[in-house]
């Protein structure tokens, strides 16, 4: 099979330009800028690049975005033009070249605003029912873009599998408080209980939307590991995180105290996968416990993939925790 991978000198493209050569398909990575996982330098916004980029591909897997650091750096337009324009030009021209199937990669970022629940409420249970609110220009582009999907399906019946990804890059966390506060390894963590996903469970979730998107003919999922909270954990959570970890991993004292780690005194919100694991056959692997026993056995926390790819960056030049390329 022939996968164009848009995106491609990315943290995910590469991590996917990696894994499917690996698994024998013929693979085209697409870009702004060049890389070794890169055959093709140029931009979606260009209509004319993008005819080309799509021949003879028998699915897109589509990655390539201006992504929420770059809302200071870039005009709103810049966001329009690639990230909604840009998504058109791939669909129509993925009809017009035969493609049997899209997958595009949103975010969890635009449940936006939905994600914060009022003083007092407990946690926020997110699935893919949650109507999203956006916060900013990345979150609203997204959205639209997600809306292309479903119409091109809808119109033209192009499978469509949208996978809204939550945190799966390496920088640290953009908030200095919590920088100042925590180890960063500590935190990303933490975030696995609720809001992050190691990047090989990711593409683990492409490559099972490219198997299933034309059974499943349209679908968006969250893709996040998974949570061991229910519901009934949600207020509790809120009022005090810590309690209700414990319950779940009476190990986590031992493990965090000799690293002088802390659980987060709260949690506002709760990615739920359940229907990504139930639709498209996802089986994540990287959760809080195998972080625990990877930690208990002195081994890395992250995927050999995750590692592998490493840091990328979103500026020219180093811009708070995000990074220039290393």
């Amino acid at each position: 099979m022939r996968i164009l991978v848009t995106g491609s000198s990315g943290h995910l493209g590469e991590a996917l330009v990696r894994v499917l050569g690996a698994q024998g398909y013929e693979v085209i990575g697409l870009d702004l800028l060049p890389s070794r996982y890169t055959n093709l330098v140029g931009s979606i916004v260009d209509r004319d690049f993008v005819r080309h980029a799509v021949r003879g591909a028998e699915a897109v897997l589509h990655t390539a975005t201006l992504h929420k650091p770059h809302v200071g750096s870039h005009r709103r337009q810049d966001f329009v033009d690639t990230n909604i324009t840009g998504t058109l030009n791939l669909l129509e021209e993925a009809v017009a070249a035969g493609v049997g199937r899209f997958v595009f990669t949103s975010t969890t970022s635009t449940f936006g605003r939905a994600l914060t629940p009022r003083p007092g409420a407990p946690a926020a249970w997110i699935t893919e029912d949650v109507r999203p609110v956006p916060r900013n220009i990345y979150g609203t582009t997204k959205v639209a873009a997600e809306d292309l999907c479903e119409l091109v399906q809808r119109d033209q019946d192009l499978p469509c599998v949208i996978l809204r990804t939550s945190r799966f890059f390496p920088e640290g966390d953009d908030r200095d408080e919590v920088r100042a506060e925590y180890d960063d390894t500590n935190v990303k963590v933490n975030e696995l209980l609720y809001r992050r996903v190691d990047i090989q469970d990711v593409v683990n979730a492409h490559l099972a939307a490219v198997d299933r998107a034309g059974a499943i003919g349209f679908g968006r999922y969250i893709v996040s590991g998974s949570t061991p909270f229910t519901p009934g954990d949600l207020a509790e959570l809120r009022a005090d995180a810590p309690s209700v970890v414990r319950r779940y991993f009476p190990d986590v004292d031992q493990l965090y105290e000799s690293r002088r780690w802390r659980i987060f005194p709260t949690i506002e919100r709760v990615y739920v996968n359940t229907k990504a694991r139930a639709e498209l056959g996802w089986t994540p692997q990287y959760d809080f416990r195998a972080a625990l026993n990877r930690l208990s056995a002195g081994q890395d926390t992250r995927s050999a993939l995750a590692i592998a790819v490493g840091a990328k960056g979103y500026h020219p030049v180093p811009t708070g925790p995000y990074t220039a390329e290393r």
